[in-house]
């Protein structure tokens, strides 16, 4: 048989390694300042700056930067090895590559200037997301040529999971993207309230099932066994493991949304595949773990190693927690609190960011033909990164108990005993600060670590193209007949990226279908309006400042809840949101029923210095939108996205809508004279106020919900 000779492309897999080391560093730092702004309020020091411009920079630094630039160098590497093929084209990798840095710098400068979706983990704004797309399917090609020109006859375990994240992916941004441009830089979800958070939660949780789990599964099947120079535990475990993964990570979206406004149908579906999806996932991790038996005392000896066993035990840990928070009795507790977080973080700093430390720190001096500069220095990696993590999550589960059982506790006369929700900020700041000595400690660890790799670079010699040989894949197929069933699918990846795709729409169809379809599901409440133009225009600065990370607009059916905040929401409440604002975290009070509880000089204060209305509140101050003039040239192009998508605003009323804006704003500007404060009604403070006080008074001005069949928003 004809031995061909070729080369593997490891200049495409430094470059994604270098990024690894950039962004992960930076979407770190980022990480610890905005923990460390929920400490000390005075770190909003400039409109960029603000938690609600940060928080979101950091989740995108860290997944999309971090994470991705990690996930394409684990593929890079292991996909040409695997296959036995050098990347299928140099320019697609490069494109790729410099493609995808692109798309890192152009979130961070949008998100930090207040330009987004306010969709969790996929906030960028339009054009961006068309780049994504495009990068994406470069990546796609690329893949997918290396895979079609291989010189190995099976698929690997690892490539299984490579081609379903790709498709997932690709099928998961294109759904949940699809948007009314409004300008180059703002647009509208095509979908509205409980449809959209439906969308968006699929999206959501898959977006972590799909691009924080699944290629670093192939990760995992690939380099722990090279490390630890032992084959994988079970072949059949991981054909299990893939498939009942895939197929079953699909439906958990609603349990994001428990207790919410999204039919029950939805929300049992969500929770009864969460639950289920334990078996796969500790499926994945036994045949990781089990790898290394016999292998124990290298573990002990080898920093890889450690990195790997730490990364696939967190892996177990937030896969047992995920069914566990899925549970309606424990999502009553652990949703809007800091539970989540901490659930989140065991994920990221141990599943994901352990694995990546383990790849680079054997993967970089294999390339540079040399040995790791410092074990010495791993290690103190390693310890430090696992200290960081348990300071990280054990204080934010202490702050989550803590602040759930102070607002449900009532008095004996049935009063709530802590009516004001900064109460039980106040309680949980000495939990806030601990969180951010682990996340500095676990920063501390991720420098070290990049110093070490930064040496090794330095005392190498970087091999571009490694010299490879193997046999040209034969052309005829002959059949085996002990082979196992699942061989045949191991030799045509078509037909596996087909069934793959086939195996994660099913779920997402059966939960879109009826509540898009079936208008009960999402019936109207009949006094229930469009916004006017200066509460839209208001709104979309909500928007912009991100206010839905620390404050829901979802008033859950509990007794402690309806006391609290008023009367609990509706789906006809939200026909018109576009795009929904329920959050996922309280860090402030619900806002559902906000308006007339305060007066209009009360908002205008407590934006300008939210610690003169509220003493000890951590909320961000917005002097700013008291300087900073309304563009309201962009209202005749908003009111007419609003009506391409449903929104019954009366034909051409795009013409008048800034007569009635000014109108409004006029009104407040007056209100807020009487009470001695003089502000131009041109300002942005003054379409914030207006949108504070429109929520919740549709239902308030109507206590009885009117249920209107024949006007459901389609």
């Amino acid at each position: 048989m004809q031995v061909e000779k070729f080369s593997y492309d490891n200049t495409t897999v430094r470059n994604f390694a270098y990024a690894t080391f950039v962004w992960g560093v930076v979407g770190m730092l980022v990480g610890l300042v905005v923990a460390l702004q929920l400490v000390f309020p005075q770190l909003n020091f400039m409109e960029q700056a603000t938690f609600g411009r940060l928080r979101p920079l950091h989740t995108n630094a860290v997944i999309f930067a971090f994470v991705g630039n990690g996930i394409f160098m684990g593929v890079y590497y292991s996909l040409q090895r695997l296959c036995k093929a050098r990347m299928w084209n140099d320019t697609l990798s490069k494109i790729h590559f410099w493609g995808w840095q692109l798309i890192i710098v152009a979130a961070a400068v949008t998100l930090v200037f207040g330009i987004t979706t306010s969709k969790e983990y996929a906030e960028l704004e339009w054009p961006i997301d068309i780049a994504i797309t495009l990068i994406w399917v470069v990546f796609g090609i690329n893949m997918f040529g290396t895979i079609l020109t291989r010189r190995e006859k099976h698929l690997y375990v690892a490539i299984w999971f490579y081609i379903a994240t790709w498709v997932t992916v690709a099928m998961l941004h294109i759904v949940n993207s699809i948007a009314i441009p409004v300008t180059l830089f703002k647009s509208y979800s095509w979908y509205a309230g409980v449809q959209d958070a439906l969308v968006q939660w699929w999206y959501g949780h898959n977006a972590v099932a799909f691009f924080l789990t699944t290629p670093y599964l192939g990760l995992m099947y690939y380099f722990l066994p090279k490390a630890a120079n032992r084959p994988v535990y079970s072949y059949r475990l991981s054909i299990i493991h893939f498939w009942a993964l895939i197929f079953l990570y699909i439906w958990a979206g609603p349990h994001h949304l428990l207790f919410t406004s999204l039919p029950d149908w939805a929300q049992s579906l969500g929770t009864v595949f969460s639950v289920m999806l334990i078996a796969p996932s500790w499926g994945g991790m036994i045949n990781g773990l089990l790898t290394l038996r016999g292998a124990w005392d290298k573990v002990r000896d080898d920093v890889v190693l450690k990195f790997f066993v730490v990364a696939v035990t967190a892996y177990g840990m937030s896969t047992f927690e995920g069914p566990m928070l899925s549970i309606k009795s424990v999502n009553a507790i652990s949703h809007y609190t800091d539970w989540t977080i901490a659930h989140v973080h065991i994920g990221a700093l141990g599943w994901n960011g352990f694995l990546t430390f383990g790849v680079l720190f054997w993967l970089i001096p294999k390339m540079f033909r040399t040995e790791l500069y410092s074990r010495k220095l791993a290690n103190m990696h390693f310890w430090l990164g696992t200290l960081g993590i348990l300071f990280y999550a054990i204080p934010l589960y202490w702050a989550a108990l803590t602040q759930w059982s102070m607002l449900r506790q009532f008095t004996p006369e049935g009063i709530l005993k802590y009516p004001n929700f900064l109460e039980t900020v106040t309680a949980i700041m000495p939990m806030y600060i601990l969180r951010s000595v682990g996340g500095t400690i676990y920063l501390l660890g991720t420098v070290l670590g990049v110093y070490n790799l930064i040496k090794t670079v330095k005392q190498g010699s970087f091999l571009a193209d490694e010299a490879a040989e193997a046999p040209a894949l034969a052309k005829t197929e002959v059949a085996h007949t002990n082979e196992h069933w699942h061989r045949w699918i191991e030799r045509r990846p078509i037909q596996l990226l087909v069934f793959a795709f086939i195996a994660v729409a099913i779920g997402g169809v059966i939960e879109f279908i009826p509540t898009f379809l079936v208008k009960s599901n999402i019936p109207t409440i009949s006094s229930v309006k469009p916004y006017t133009p200066l509460e839209l225009q208001g709104r979309d600065l909500y928007v912009r400042e991100g206010c839905h990370v620390c404050h829901s607009q979802m008033i859950r059916p509990f007794r402690e809840e309806t006391e609290r905040y008023g009367e609990y929401s509706k789906a006809g409440e939200f026909v018109y949101d576009h795009p929904f604002q329920w959050g996922s975290k309280r860090t402030g009070p619900d806002i559902a029923r906000e308006g007339g509880k305060y007066p209009d000089s009360w908002h205008y204060n407590h934006m300008d210095d939210p610690r003169t209305m509220s003493p000890g509140s951590i909320m961000p101050p917005y002097p700013f939108m008291l300087d900073n003039d309304l563009d309201i040239s962009t209202t005749e192009a908003k009111i007419k996205a609003m009506q391409t998508l449903g929104v019954p605003y009366p034909e051409g009323y795009e013409k008048q809508a800034n007569a009635d804006l000014e109108k409004q704003a006029k009104e407040i500007q007056a209100s807020l004279k009487k009470d001695g404060i003089e502000c131009s009604e041109k300002k942005e403070i003054i379409a914030m106020i207006a949108y504070l006080q429109r929520l919740g008074t549709d239902i308030k001005a109507q206590p009885k919900q009117e249920v209107n069949e024949a006007n459901t928003i389609k």
